[in-house]
């Protein structure tokens, strides 16, 4: 059951490598991430959780600069 949480993730990373729009590919992979961490969480998977930590603070962080150009 908990690794339908892993295939959510894995199809959302997936949708946002066909957005054409750039905010919504790192909104969606920022979602993805964060439900990767919480899947690492419960697999007790520091390596995903530390990974995916990083790629939502690059994520965040991109999105901010985004919205501040707008």
């Amino acid at each position: 059951m908990i690794h339908w949480l892993g295939y959510s993730a894995i199809c959302l990373n997936l949708a946002s490598m066909a957005m054409k729009n750039v905010l919504c590919l790192r909104l969606l992979s920022l979602l993805a991430n964060g439900i990767y961490i919480f899947y690492g969480i419960l697999l007790n998977a520091p390596p995903l959780i530390i990974g995916c930590s990083i790629a939502v603070i690059i994520h965040a962080y991109h999105i901010y600069i985004l919205k501040k150009s707008k």
